[in-house]
């Protein structure tokens, strides 16, 4: 059994809509240019980078494991 960890974007919009946060107030807090820039990585077109994950949690008032959801996978043997 293999235990894999897929990063989850659709934990971090909800997340940041249940803080009624803006894709602005987002990017702000991210350090980010602009909304549309913050936008492209919630929606996946840029991959968040792992340095980026710390941040991302304290501006999402959470830990960085909720941005994983775990899948356990059968191997063959």
């Amino acid at each position: 059994m293999v235990i894999l960890k897929i990063f989850n974007l659709e934990y971090i919009k909800q997340r940041r809509q249940e803080l009624n946060m803006t894709l602005q107030e987002a990017a702000i807090a991210m350090e980010m240019k602009n909304a549309s820039t913050y936008m492209k990585y919630e929606n996946g077109t840029y991959s968040f980078k792992a340095e980026q994950l710390p941040l991302l949690a304290k501006v999402l008032k959470c830990s960085t494991e909720n941005f994983f959801r775990k899948i356990i996978a059968k191997t063959a043997i």
